[in-house]
Formats: structure tokens, C-alpha cells, sequence
């Protein structure tokens, strides 16, 4: 259990009026999730790492040129991605550990895991279906990126779907794992990049059960400085906010009229 989880745990015992926390508190099923997200994004369709448009019917219009790895069936696809991965935070919570006396198939089998913690914790839920996390993407993309997680990649990065959609990806060596074994590290295009950073930041500063990396919280402070909302970023916000209750404080204090200053670094590393 890492530092921010146990602080927080502390905490809800001493008041628990603190466990509320500071993200979404009203959406906390996925079919709700997808209504408000059509809604959110109907003038405005278009795919987060690649800008390909797509239609009412969630088919998105490829361009010449990009390459199709795997699924193909996916390709032609608009699916929602969450772009801090569930398995990020997962784990912080005990019924995906460890099960619920909730979690029990029609034979008696108890079971854990991802089914588990979204049977059993409405806070789970809740952190699942935060719409600032949420954004449109290929399927055949969000496949490839699968749970990897964002990093500034090396020379040696290959863009497998070519120019079109400039989304690099790097094998490395895992140190912590040991083993020779590799992870993945992916770079998404530079149009991506300041949300992918708001997006991470707002969960870091919202969630405690999620933990994010100094490494990854200085690469994700370099690109949120590099690349500011523009005035699509600033008016999602504005919608999301409308449905969810909350915004993200690091997209609404670089849009005009925001209504708070972003936390600093120490704030959105502490509960």
C-alpha cells in the first residue's frame, strides 16, 4: 500500500467527511459514462492521439497512409480510453486484492480482481468512470497502447502506425523487474500530450489511491507547461464539470474566467 493510500485511510478514520475526496462523486456506472460523453463531445468528434474525425455511430473516417498493426475490426472504431489505466490504481483497493464477501459466483467461488472491486466499491466506480480520464481514441490504437504506460521515448521508438498518427513506442529493459524482462514505454504525438499530462496531473491530485511516479510526475509537469489547453480542452472541462460536479483544476487555471489556482506539485501528491 503506498504512502498516499494509507494517509488517506488514516485520515477517513479520523474524519471521515475526507473520504468524499475531490474527484467525481455523481457518475458511477459506465453506461452513464458513454451517454454523457456523446453528449460531451457532439460538436467536437474527434479522436485524442490521431485527430481522425468520426461520426454519430462512433466509425471513424481513416486517412490514407495509416497503418493498421492488429484488429483490424477495431480499426475503423471510435472506443473510450482512459487514459491513466484502471490497472494503474486497481490494485489500491482491497477487493481487488483480495476479494469481497460480495464477490461470489452462483457455485460458491469467491473471485477477486477488476470484477470485484466494480461490484463491491462504489469508490472504485466512481474513479473508473471520472469523465476527465475518459476521451476518445482508435480502437486499434487503444489496443497498442493497451496499459503502457506515457513516457518521453528515445530515438530508437518506432511509430507502427506511421505519420498519420505519430504515437511512438520503445522496448525497454525493466531494472525492476528483473529477469531480462522489458516493458513498453509510449510517447503519444505532441498534439496529445499537454491533455494526456492534465489528465494524469487530475488524477494524482484527485485520487490517492492512484500513485504517480516522480519521474512520470516531472515528464507530465514538463508537458502540461509545454502544451496549454487550447479552447476545445477548456470548454470539455467546462462540460464535464457540468454533469460531474468537479473540474480539473489544472486545465480551468490556464483557461480563461478559471475558478481555481492548480495544487501545487506537494498538493497533488498528498491527499
Amino acid at each position: 500500500m503506498n504512502i498516499k493510500v494509507f494517509s488517506f485511510a488514516l485520515a477517513c478514520l479520523l474524519l471521515p467527511t475526507i473520504c468524499a475526496g475531490k474527484g467525481n462523486k455523481r457518475i458511477d456506472y459506465w453506461m452513464d459514462v458513454r451517454h454523457h460523453f456523446d453528449n460531451i463531445y457532439r460538436d467536437h468528434m474527434e479522436t485524442l492521439y490521431c485527430g481522425f474525425p468520426y461520426n454519430s455511430s462512433h466509425a471513424v473516417s481513416l486517412p490514407d497512409g495509416f497503418i493498421i498493426t492488429s484488429h483490424h475490426d477495431r480499426a475503423y472504431g471510435m472506443e473510450l480510453e482512459r487514459v491513466v489505466p484502471v490497472e494503474n490504481f486497481g490494485g489500491a483497493f482491497r477487493e481487488w486484492r483480495e476479494g469481497s464477501p460480495r464477490c461470489v459466483r452462483a457455485d460458491g467461488t469467491p473471485y477477486r480482481g477488476r470484477d470485484c472491486a466494480d461490484k463491491a466499491s462504489r469508490r472504485f466506480r466512481l474513479m473508473c468512470c471520472d469523465l476527465h480520464n475518459v476521451f476518445p481514441s482508435v480502437g486499434s490504437v487503444k489496443s497498442k497502447r493497451s496499459n503502457h504506460e506515457f513516457e518521453q521515448v528515445g530515438e530508437s521508438a518506432k511509430m507502427p502506425f506511421g505519420p498519420t498518427c505519430p504515437m511512438k513506442f520503445e522496448v525497454r529493459k525493466a531494472a525492476d523487474q528483473g529477469n531480462g524482462r522489458r516493458k513498453i514505454a509510449v510517447e503519444p504525438p505532441d498534439r496529445a500530450k499537454g491533455i494526456v499530462a492534465r489528465a494524469y496531473r487530475y488524477m494524482d491530485w484527485a485520487y490517492p489511491e492512484y500513485y504517480m511516479s516522480a519521474k512520470r510526475r516531472r515528464t507530465m509537469e514538463t508537458w502540461d507547461a509545454q502544451f496549454p489547453p487550447d479552447e476545445w480542452e477548456c470548454e470539455r472541462n467546462r462540460r464535464i464539470k457540468l454533469v460531474q460536479g468537479n473540474g480539473n483544476p489544472f486545465v480551468e487555471a490556464k483557461c480563461g474566467g478559471k475558478e481555481m489556482a492548480a495544487p501545487s506539485a506537494s498538493a497533488s501528491s498528498s491527499p
